[in-house]
């Protein structure tokens, strides 16, 4: 009898932990899969081109039903797993299945922020987040004409661009007075605000949402200053909270997210998490590089090869927006004894700026040229010494070599 593995979350990142796996171990474990929606795992940072109308839900499968068979792989789709029994060393999914294990790995990812105030509940009002919310975005694109987005963050631009492209009418409101501002400076979110507005987008910024109204569906969005704009539809974009409520339930150890050491291990020696439900050194992740790197070290430590550690990096930020080229990397807001370098051609449309601390980059903001964003992120990250191509830095790594 083979061990069995059983993993919870269907999602990107546990299965990107069995792949991982199964390059190392094929025959180890008799792996189980437990996921919540009814489809096979599929890549969903493309869900923004899905809802654009640029791919389809096949487009963006990373593995179907036939994949998981072939791996000798146990998929139970759309039956997630409710309880976790450490003491018995076995899970029970909602249709009352139980399945043992001697490994547990938990990807229960994250839940969208849905903003608490009076109207949240209302059809029309939707999160972004799987195949279903694009499905019902679309289904709102055919039958309603004005769209409202909260969060002017990644998801909500990209989410705003797709309803937009659908044929809706939008409006993105955003509590700060910048779009973007975890990943951008404010000349760079400028810059991206009137590349946005010109491709017909209607922006609200410092504005606090205090109200959904409508009778039976979603009317009109209130604010702060008692305004209200109208909504047949309306995507919170307003963040994301790991989904630990299954693991704390369980008795693991969680704080803001699922507590794991250097190996992706909880307390628990028996289970390991990865993804957007964990926490390793206090820092949470929502970005796909990290999370990659996470699957590979647990896939390795599941396969007995562990003699890898996860070491957090620097994660760039792309946003996924025909037409509009943005790269955002490290700390681009500096701090005392950093310095800027900064090249702005506001006729082109193009803005960079480099933070560098001593004879180093620490963060790069790029928008509308923004070839040169990997070689940066290359830089900071292998902490090279700039001094030698300080002078030509900004005009990316050709005039350097040249330079050179």
């Amino acid at each position: 009898m083979k061990p069995s593995l059983v993993v919870v979350g269907n999602g990107m990142a546990g299965m990107r932990t069995v792949e991982e796996l199964l390059k190392l171990a094929p025959d180890l474990y008799d792996i189980t899969v437990f996921g919540a929606e009814p489809h096979g795992n599929y890549n969903r940072i493309l869900l923004s081109p899905v809802l654009a109308g640029e791919k389809t839900v096949d487009d963006i499968m990373l593995h179907t039903r036939e994949w998981y068979q072939q791996n000798g792989i146990t998929l139970h789709a759309g039956d997630p797993v409710e309880q976790i029994d450490r003491k018995r060393r076995l899970v029970r999914a909602r249709s009352g299945l139980e399945v043992r294990y001697d490994r547990l790995l938990i990807a229960t990812g994250s839940k969208p922020f849905i903003i608490p105030v009076p109207g949240h509940e209302l059809p029309g009002v939707l999160a972004f987040r799987d195949i279903q919310d694009v499905e019902d975005m679309l289904q709102a694109a055919r039958n309603h004409k004005h769209a409202v987005v909260i969060g002017g963050g990644l998801l909500g631009l990209e989410a705003a661009n797709g309803l937009q492209r659908q044929g809706m009418d939008v409006t993105v409101v955003h509590v700060t007075d910048a779009l973007m501002n975890q990943q951008l400076d404010k000349p760079a979110a400028q810059l991206l605000q009137k590349a946005l507005e010109a491709k017909g987008l209607r922006f609200m910024l410092g504005a606090q949402t205090t109200g959904i109204i409508g009778p039976d569906r979603v009317t009109a969005v209130r604010f702060a200053d008692g305004s209200e704009i109208p909504a047949d539809l309306v995507v919170m974009t307003a963040g994301v909270r790991p989904n630990i409520a299954l693991a704390k339930s369980a008795g693991l150890h969680c704080e803001r997210a699922i507590v794991v050491d250097d190996t992706l291990q909880t307390y628990d020696p028996r289970v390991y998490a990865v993804g957007e439900c964990v926490q390793h050194r206090s820092a949470t992740f929502g970005l796909v590089a990290p999370i990659w790197d996470q699957a590979r070290v647990c896939g390795a430590h599941l396969a007995g090869a562990g003699h890898r550690r996860y070491v957090q990096q620097a994660s760039p930020t792309r946003l996924k927006v025909t037409g509009v080229d943005l790269y955002s990397v490290g700390d681009f807001i500096g701090g005392e004894g950093s310095e800027d370098l900064v090249l702005r051609d506001p006729r082109r449309g193009v803005y960079k700026r480099l933070v560098l601390n001593g004879n180093r980059i620490a963060g790069a903001v790029l928008y509308g040229d923004v070839q040169d964003g990997p070689w940066y992120f290359d830089l900071i990250q292998k902490r090279t010494d700039i001094s030698s191509m300080r002078a030509h830095l900004l005009f990316g790594e050709a005039l350097c070599a040249q330079a050179a």
